[in-house]
């Protein structure tokens, strides 16, 4: 309601959002909600292949449409007005702003990014946190933000001379994140033993036999999350050549006067 509101507001004005924008937020916020809240969450709960497309969602796909959307200026336009002044929050940016730039530091955000992986797929911890209602909603909930940090610092449509991060060290931000990712799903994919025990505790939603969906989940985490750094890449470089255009342009434009 907030993204719509703003999206109003901007039109009163004249002010245009792009088409492709405005789809890639909705989906991004409508694929997040349809895999935590709706009955597929529960799905997610009682099959691992499930749970791992789950967090395909929360942690790649929805947090890239949401970042490559752009939405801050819409959604800022979108707040009431009494509270736009509120003095909070400048008290609460400059708190939170060190923060911020810590976790979106070029080699933090990889570590971390790749790091939640592997951490909500240790065993044991995999185990507590199925069984558990809160640490469920944590673990879902970290990886749907730190998907976010992530996709906002590669997909930032700011270039390197405005205060983005330079392109190069986007790209190679994304392939270091894939080697790591396959490791992991190769090895869930033709492990012969059943990792994760928690779904033979819980039951499964359907009589699916466990290593085939462990295989499942797997090949969920190798090819797939691979998949989305080689998509960032090629946003990237649509970034690059729409900055070299700018500067084509902007030379004629000197060259005419």
């Amino acid at each position: 309601m907030l993204y719509l509101r703003g999206l109003r507001q901007r039109r009163r004005r004249g002010e245009a959002t792009g088409a492709g924008r405005i789809l890639a937020y909705l989906l991004g916020v409508a694929t997040i909600y349809g895999v935590t809240q709706t009955h597929y969450d529960y799905l997610a709960q009682y099959m691992f292949f499930t749970h791992r497309a789950q967090h395909l969602v929360l942690h790649h796909a929805g947090p890239l449409l949401i970042a490559l959307a752009a939405p801050l200026p819409v959604l800022a336009d979108g707040l009431p007005t009494r509270i736009r002044p509120f003095p909070g929050w400048s008290l609460a940016a400059r708190l939170l702003r060190p923060v911020y730039r810590t976790l979106q530091h070029p080699l933090i955000a990889p570590l971390l990014f790749v790091g939640l992986i592997y951490f909500w797929l240790i065993p044991e911890i995999h185990f507590d946190a199925m069984l558990s209602a809160d640490l469920y909603q944590v673990m879902n909930w970290s990886m749907a933000l730190d998907g976010l940090l992530f996709w906002w610092l590669i997909l930032d449509r700011r270039s390197p001379q405005q205060g983005g991060l330079g392109y190069g060290k986007r790209v190679a931000i994304l392939l270091a994140v894939i080697p790591p990712q396959i490791l992991l799903g190769a090895y869930i994919t033709f492990s012969r033993d059943v990792i994760f025990d928690v779904y033979e505790v819980c039951g499964r939603a359907w009589p699916l036999d466990p290593l085939t969906d462990q295989l499942l989940g797997g090949l969920l985490t190798w090819i797939p999350a691979s998949m989305m750094s080689a998509i960032g890449v090629l946003i990237i470089l649509s970034f690059l050549f729409r900055d070299a255009r700018k500067e084509d342009a902007a030379d004629v434009s000197h060259a005419t006067r």
